[in-house]
């Protein structure tokens, strides 16, 4: 059993909730489209990118809490 090597359950769980976070995503991607020819680097997509993983999260928790228990 030592030798075993320990898988983490939430990779696998956030793999399987990114299909249900495709309009967090596709903000996201159209923020970075937008931003690109930005040079001062004052624009940023933080708000889209924390919004997505926001998403990706409420689809894990109870899935993973659910493993802990």
């Amino acid at each position: 059993m030592a030798d075993e090597e320990v898988v983490d359950p939430k990779q696998y769980l956030e793999e399987s909730c990114k299909p249900k976070c495709v309009r967090p995503l596709r903000a996201y991607q159209a923020c970075v489209e937008r931003i690109k020819k930005d040079e001062t680097g004052q624009k940023h997509c933080t708000g889209q990118y924390f919004d997505y993983w926001s998403c990706i999260d409420q689809c894990v928790a109870p899935k993973l809490f659910e493993k802990l228990k």
